[in-house]
């Protein structure tokens, strides 16, 4: 059965929701994963896109997702501070620039940022945007049409909004929020002719079922960026007791969503530290793209390694616009 789905995908057919969910079940994984890989190959080639973010606002968050350790409802040990100093937001855009990383974010706490600091941060990208040709994403919450406007003014290509979850499991993790508020911000960016960046977390107590659904919903989005976090539970929050996912699940879902999305980059990000034994065997599971540097609230990776670790597992870094 994996044969025929993988030459109707390659053909430009696409795998069924049945489909998907039989292979979760099959016995031989490694030909699920050496199928993702010709899929990865076939559409995206052996570039690597990267991507860097900077918390640019950090804590306080009104809202309560249960995973996050920015979020107001949790006592976490995070920095707070209304906005990240200025220049420290331009050196590390131009030292990610210069060390061939194709994306820079700047990410902000909060349901959506205020008309005030998107003034000032809209004034960082554009002198960003002068000194490099980095590509500029953003990353502010459920943002409004005129908000997402002076975005696009600003230079910035790329606006990121996760979906997080599945949509049949979005309310036991958030209540403050919905999906459907999240979908309206990410149809509204792609409305203005922003790529959008959007994905998830895996590994807070969703089954593969529902990994399979988010992986659905984000292929009838037209996502072209999709970020796989694996959750690293934060001291504070409310996930503390979730079971951490068995390699093969992680692996299995790696797959899984490139067959779903066979023309996305799908993007390792955060959690990567809970992997590092299976990395180059996810690499070859489907991946495309990587978040290097440091997290939101966490370390992250060191980027001259990251490079050497993509080298060795066959890609070549993608560069340019």
């Amino acid at each position: 059965m994996i044969q025929e789905i993988k030459e109707r995908v390659l053909s430009g057919g696409a795998i069924e929701l049945k489909e998907a969910l039989a292979l979760v079940s099959m016995e031989n994984k490694e030909e699920l994963y050496a199928v993702a890989n010709e899929i990865r190959q076939y559409f995206m080639g052996d570039k690597m896109d990267t991507c860097s973010i900077l918390n640019a606002r950090s804590g306080r968050c009104s809202e309560d997702c249960k995973w996050c350790a920015q979020s107001a409802f949790h006592k976490t040990k995070v920095d707070e501070y209304e906005l990240v100093d200025m220049k420290v937001a331009e050196q590390q855009a131009m030292e990610n620039a210069n060390q061939g990383v194709n994306k820079f974010s700047l990410v902000t706490s909060g349901r959506a940022l205020s008309n005030k600091n998107l003034g000032e941060l809209c004034g960082v990208y554009k002198k960003i945007g002068k000194q490099s040709n980095i590509q500029l994403c953003a990353s502010m919450g459920l943002l409004k049409k005129e908000q997402l406007e002076k975005l696009v003014e600003a230079g910035v290509k790329h606006y990121h909004c996760n979906i997080e979850t599945a949509p049949s499991f979005f309310k036991y993790l958030c209540t403050t929020h919905t999906m459907e508020e999240k979908i309206k911000t990410i149809k509204m960016a792609q409305e203005l002719g922003m790529g959008v960046c959007s994905g998830g977390i895996i590994g807070m107590g969703e089954t593969m079922e529902q990994r399979i659904e988010m992986a659905f919903t984000l292929c009838e989005l037209n996502i072209r960026s999709i970020p796989i976090n694996i959750l690293m539970k934060v001291e504070g929050t409310k996930i503390g007791d979730v079971a951490p996912l068995s390699d093969e699940e992680v692996l299995t879902s790696f797959a899984l969503f490139r067959m779903i999305n066979p023309q996305a980059n799908i993007r390792l990000a955060g959690g990567r530290q809970l992997i590092a034994h299976i990395q180059e065997r996810v690499l070859k599971a489907g991946v495309s793209a990587a978040l290097v540097g440091d997290y939101l609230t966490t370390v992250g990776t060191n980027i001259a390694q990251d490079k050497e670790i993509f080298k060795n597992a066959g890609f070549s870094l993608s560069v340019g616009r």
